[in-house]
């Protein structure tokens, strides 16, 4: 693993911008463009897909069993407003949905592999996973670097599962421009592809014998499916009237409200439940640090806080790589508030060394129906990737 710099970097911003969806290449007053390439060797590269099936596996699995088992939702803090909603998936058929995760692995100083979470419900970093790394080839120019194209796979199983010609809602947070550019990068393919795509938010769509049914103004018409980016527990709050037709519909979806369960960071409480019913979590127990309730008799020097629905990083209380202000603020929060949180065992992660700055590495790896669907990546100075962390393309360099 490497970092090779892009040159005419400027240039190679403004095509960003253009032609890959970049339209928020900054955070506040901070960058959020990498100037450099994330190399992976063909062997690393390997290696990490082939984990992140095996997880995927396991996933896949769990959450199966803990649909048709939901005692297990108290001990995933999932909110009463889904808790509800979650009993009328019982018919729910993997054979008919898409399904798409993103699991973040991160370099270690022992040189192993360590997972910090699935991102199981919504993940993000689609034009970033798909154009970006094409473009940073382009400009490096070396013919040695290759990508994957993470948005071709994850439109080729749209296709499998979506009726060709057929209308698609993309169900997202519309009053956000960096949830438009993710759907509009994938509605731009689809199109191609030959559907019909409409962009809505959650309380564009009803359910009519549980088919969805889009009630935009002058597209009021039965879809054929569904692509959600926005979050459930977001969806929970909206109080939209028949919104549980989320849960039940027959329209296929990626991703169906069974990406819950593993999207909560109580997912491991669950392992040892799962265990004893011939569910094995042989991976997951290998790549993700110890995970347990909070525990205030803890050494936070070697334990770290992290919300139990948090996103992008967002309240993770980890010594040195937040102010003392923030990290005080947490475990305030975390005193007051313990079961919104788990305690988790910290690793140290091993950064790679780019022009005398020591980066460390967030890859983030896609799997779509079980299979390995390509890479995502985010660097930063501090160890939590969080909100100021910058988008990185990921390439891969073939062995001589």
């Amino acid at each position: 693993m490497k970092l090779v710099k892009i040159p005419n970097f400027e240039d190679y911003r403004v095509d960003a911008l253009f032609d890959c969806y970049k339209w928020d290449p900054q955070f506040s007053d901070s960058e959020t463009l990498a100037r450099f390439a994330l190399v992976l060797s063909e062997d690393e590269a390997s290696d990490v897909a082939s984990l992140t099936e095996s997880l995927d596996k396991e996933t896949r699995a769990a959450e199966n069993y803990i649909n048709k088992h939901q005692y297990l939702n108290r001990i995933l803090q999932i909110p009463n407003s889904l808790s509800k909603c979650l009993k009328y998936m019982g018919d729910y058929d993997e054979a008919k949905n898409i399904r798409l995760m993103r699991y973040d692995f991160h370099p270690t100083e022992n040189n192993t592999w360590a997972i910090s979470e699935v991102n199981s419900d919504v993940p993000g970093g689609f034009a970033e996973g798909s154009l970006l790394p094409k473009l940073a080839i382009k400009y490096i120019g070396d013919k040695n670097y290759y990508s994957i194209n993470f948005g071709d796979i994850l439109c080729g199983a749209i296709c499998k599962k979506i009726k060709k010609g057929g209308t698609i809602m993309l169900v997202h947070c519309t009053s956000y421009s960096d949830d438009r550019q993710v759907m509009q990068f994938l509605g731009d393919k689809l199109i191609k592809l030959g559907y019909k795509i409409l962009y809505g938010s959650s309380d564009h769509l009803i359910f009519k014998e549980k088919r969805a049914y889009s009630i935009l103004d002058n597209h009021e018409c039965f879809v054929d499916g569904i692509i959600r980016f926005t979050p459930l527990e977001w969806l929970g709050n909206t109080r939209l009237k028949n919104w549980h037709g989320y849960f039940n519909t027959v329209t296929p979806s990626c991703n169906y409200p069974i990406a819950i369960y593993a999207q909560s960071k109580c997912f491991p409480l669950v392992f040892d439940y799962l265990e004893e019913s011939g569910i094995k979590m042989t991976m997951w127990k290998k790549l993700l640090p110890k995970t347990t309730k909070v525990n205030f008799t803890a050494n936070l020097e070697e334990y770290i806080y992290k919300p139990v629905w948090g996103r992008v990083g967002e309240k993770i209380a980890i010594k040195g790589s937040c102010s003392n202000e923030e990290y005080n603020e947490i475990l305030k929060d975390v005193r007051k508030h313990k079961k919104r949180y788990i305690l988790q065992k910290k690793f140290i992660s091993k950064p790679v060394v780019y022009e005398g700055n020591n980066y460390h590495v967030c890859l983030g790896s896609y799997t779509v129906d079980g299979k390995h669907a390509g890479f995502y990546a985010r660097v930063s100075l501090k160890m939590r990737i969080d909100s100021d962390a910058i988008d990185v393309p990921v390439i891969i360099e073939r062995k001589k």
